[in-house]
């Protein structure tokens, strides 16, 4: 059960009303994510820009956007975001093999992906503070300055969602529910 109430255009704040709109407008449905996130509209509003942003202003593909994406929910344990994404993916066309290893932490199919989930995990892991040798070997895997940028784009998407999920304990979505997910260190 969620520790924080999902809120929607009746009993939500005033600010968060046409938030919950465009919600809805772009899902069919308002995520419990978001249904949570209204509580506090500039977080709901700060979330929908970034998640904007990153989706259509990024240099990434439809797989790249899922390894960073999906590196960050495996990485927090993101019991909401991991089958959140899973589903994201396939309405993207990303191949099920690229979601499988990103949740099940196995190789992923080409090493320019994969350099891009040990990059973004780096950049998590050591709070954006990379060695040059971790630079030097994400650039040789074929990224540069922008990517590195994009990926920090990414990190403060993911942890506003991750860590709201924490809190909130949000149910996963019906929709979603397929793609139950449990972390590694959890099974």
């Amino acid at each position: 059960m969620s520790k924080f109430e999902k809120l929607d255009e009746t009993t939500a704040p005033e600010a968060a009303v046409p938030l919950i709109e465009k919600s809805k407008a772009a899902f069919g449905r308002l995520p419990g994510l978001h249904a949570v996130m209204a509580r506090a509209p500039a977080l709901l509003d700060g979330y929908q820009v970034l998640h904007g942003l990153f989706a259509q202003k990024t240099s990434f593909d439809a797989e790249e956007k899922t390894v960073v994406w999906q590196a960050i929910n495996v990485y927090h344990e993101c019991h909401y975001c991991v089958p959140a994404h899973t589903g994201i993916a396939k309405a993207m066309k990303v191949d099920d093999a690229i979601s499988d290893a990103l949740r099940d932490e196995t190789p992923l199919p080409t090493p320019r992906l994969e350099a891009l989930r040990t990059f973004t995990l780096v950049m998590a892991d050591s709070r954006g503070n990379p060695t040059e040798a971790d630079l030097e070997a994400f650039y040789a895997a074929g990224y540069g300055e922008q990517q590195v940028l994009e990926i920090v784009l990414g990190l403060a998407q993911k942890v506003m969602s991750n860590y709201t999920n924490h809190l909130a304990e949000t149910p996963v979505d019906a929709p979603m529910q397929q793609f139950a997910w449990t972390p590694k260190s959890r099974r």
